[in-house]
């Protein structure tokens, strides 16, 4: 497995990366990531013991697995690109907890993290997807939209469908990690292939650093504008550096289909519309997905993915499918049963306000998507968002009636 990943970019890649910034800088960056991969040990002028660091209060996967005889074995390994353990782990050591949810407390910087760290990364992967085991068990992945059943949702009840993930480029370094020229280099890959994309699938691209603000503003009415990262989890992971160089947002005409580029990850990919359809949704997400990888293909690159772990991205909580399926859905008769927790718990089911995660429900909306992301594929995912919702739904008809309402049994996550 490790030699798989021990790999440095391909001369092509150096070429893409030499035109961004001039010959002579780069050359010197290349040579200095050349001696790194060649297996240098990060120097230290104390012992691990004396750098250990102190998580006593904290409350994230991280410092729930990090053990002082795991950080001596991992502390002086760096990734072929020259990332550390302390850069991995910065952000959690940063943000001792999270008052709603149990964060992960680490990111990775690169393709190889999860693999030189994997001391670290497979327990705390473990404890986030619900006892997967990536030294036993194989990721399914699928994107045959055909699968899916009953995916019309009653649009008396939900107002929009969504379905999103991430993607990485292989052969060069994570948003935590990545110099200025990758950022630019991704930027490039990507726009490049997406430019390729026709019919209902055909857009534009809007970099943050040349917009209009008549263009700007637009993307905020759209609320397809992403603003720099401020929340410390993300800040302290080293995501926010050089903003807004490189980064950017692509849609279809039909604004449909979007896809950010140096978000969090390299790429965010989203298929959304108004309404309960959530199958069109689910078919255009796997269609344009598919033809945007054939499509970075053809440019001689390809995407981050194992059978272990799937499709690979910054935050180890998305690794897997990366895919988030949502909706906005009423549910106020619903939301103030005291079984509502429950019944979502049993679903496999998560809630969020409409305005994201910590924000409170109006109006009775809830946004509604899948708990899981790792050890099954994005067809069961979504028929599992499919399902949950529609059961929802009947347990507010119920309630509008009068009726009583059942919890239903937990379904099993592993298939």
């Amino acid at each position: 497995m490790a030699s798989s990943f021990s790999r440095i970019l391909s001369s092509k890649r150096h070429i893409g990366i030499l035109s961004l910034v001039g010959g002579s800088v780069t050359a010197g960056f290349l040579l200095h990531r050349e001696h790194v991969s060649a297996g240098v040990p990060v120097r230290r002028r104390y012992p691990a013991s004396a750098e250990y660091p102190d998580l006593r209060k904290h409350n994230n996967c991280m410092a729930s697995n990090l053990t002082p005889a795991i950080y001596a074995k991992l502390c002086d390994k760096a990734t072929p690109n020259g990332y550390t353990l302390d850069q991995a782990i910065q952000t959690g050591v940063d943000n001792p907890g999270h008052p709603f949810i149990k964060t992960v407390g680490m990111v990775a910087g690169d393709e190889e993290s999860y693999e030189v760290f994997a001391d670290l990364l497979d327990p705390v992967i473990k404890e986030r997807h619900n006892g997967y085991d990536p030294n036993t068990m194989k990721h399914p992945t699928d994107l045959d939209a055909s699968k899916i059943q009953s995916g019309h949702f009653d649009d008396r009840y939900v107002l929009s469908s969504r379905v999103r993930t991430g993607r990485s480029i292989r052969g060069l370094s994570l948003p935590p990690a990545c110099t200025r020229a990758e950022r630019r280099e991704v930027e490039r890959v990507v726009v490049d292939a997406l430019a390729g994309l026709k019919d209902d699938l055909a857009g534009r691209y809007y970099s943050l650093t040349t917009m209009t603000e008549q263009e700007q503003q637009q993307l905020i009415d759209d609320h397809f504008l992403f603003d720099k990262p401020v929340s410390p989890l993300l800040t302290c992971a080293g995501m926010a550096r050089d903003w807004p160089d490189a980064r950017g947002i692509w849609h279809n005409n039909e604004k449909t289909f979007l896809i950010w580029i140096n978000e969090e990850d390299h790429t965010r990919v989203i298929s959304m519309e108004k309404g309960g359809n959530m199958k069109r949704v689910f078919e255009r997400f796997c269609r344009g997905l598919k033809e945007v990888e054939r499509l970075i293909q053809e440019k001689g690159w390809e995407f981050m993915w194992n059978e272990r772990l799937g499709y690979i991205l910054t935050c180890p909580s998305n690794l897997g499918t990366g895919l988030r399926a949502g909706v906005h859905v009423k549910l106020p008769r619903l939301s103030k049963d005291p079984r509502f927790s429950k019944i979502l718990d049993n679903l496999r089911l998560q809630k969020r306000g409409t305005g994201g995660v910590d924000t409170a429900a109006v109006g009775g909306v809830f946004d509604i998507s899948n708990l899981d992301r790792l050890g099954q594929s994005e067809v069961q995912l979504v028929q599992t968002v499919i399902d949950g919702v529609n059961y929802l739904i009947e347990c507010e008809k119920r309630l509008e009636k009068g009726q009583d309402i059942k919890v239903p049994p937990p379904i099993r996550q592993f298939k």
